[in-house]
């Protein structure tokens, strides 16, 4: 699969930046990460997050472990000029991932929906076990299933939606110890496909996506916080719209 979309207009940072605090999809994803952060991993010095954006994510692990040194990186300039302002106390670099270069560097390392867009996914993967400390962890967050491509995926500029068995074998290619995997966005799956495979007259629009109804989005977020108490309560989902994994080195 290729996306046939240039990349990411300086615009659509913007729009991240106004619309993540309140979207119930950025909101319950912060909330899934941090929980699996603080069972899987625990305390930690250093975080480096790679593709942060404009740093939601990452201002949610600051409030979460307030005494971490926390590092962001971002190929995009623009999605650094919105996180340096939202967080500024963290050291942010802009940089190709597949040419990072540092060695036992960091304590965790997290890259959440982000090597599904790089083609060189595999020397990512690499390059980040590398940078991680002997006993540090990797976090990694994907869109998952083949089966829900779909034009969503093209203008996101998504080279791939995984499967479990193909980010676990590329994480072990990299020499890192699996520790935890689940799938989540579980129970939105049969919404997902019909949306996905809804064909958009005149064209898909991205703004639909943030442009969702007040009683929708709470509803939407509801239906995620079922989500993390059953993961919480032990059960890992096998099928979703995202597949979540949690890998050591070892």
């Amino acid at each position: 699969m290729t996306s046939t979309r240039t990349p990411f207009p300086a615009t659509a940072f913007a729009t991240l930046a106004a619309a993540e605090a309140n979207h119930w999809w950025f909101r319950a994803r912060n909330r899934v990460l941090l929980w699996v952060l603080a069972k899987q991993v625990g305390k930690f010095n250093s975080f480096l997050e790679v593709g942060c954006g404009t740093a939601f994510v990452l201002e949610g692990v600051h409030k979460a472990y307030p005494n971490a040194e926390l590092h962001g990186s971002e190929y995009f300039e623009e999605g650094l000029v919105h996180a340096r302002e939202r967080l500024p106390s963290a050291t942010f670099t802009q940089l190709d991932a597949t040419v990072m270069s540092e060695v036992s560097r960091y304590d965790v390392i997290g890259t959440f929906d982000v090597i599904e867009h790089i083609e060189q996914d595999q020397l990512v993967l690499n390059n980040l076990a590398r940078a991680l400390k002997q006993g540090g962890a990797l976090l990694i967050s994907v869109p998952q299933h083949r089966w829900l491509w779909s034009e969503v995926d093209q203008y996101a500029c998504h080279v791939r939606r995984y499967t479990r068995s193909e980010l676990i074998g590329k994480v072990e290619v990299a020499g890192l110890r699996i520790k935890y995997v689940t799938s989540f966005v579980s129970f939105l799956v049969p919404l997902m496909w019909l949306s996905r495979m809804k064909r958009h007259k005149g064209g898909y629009d991205p703004m639909i996506e943030f442009q969702v109804p007040g009683w929708l989005n709470k509803g939407l977020e509801l239906v995620m916080k079922t989500e993390l108490a059953l993961l919480k309560f032990g059960v890992t989902l096998p099928v979703g719209g995202s597949l979540l994994l949690v890998a050591e080195k070892v």
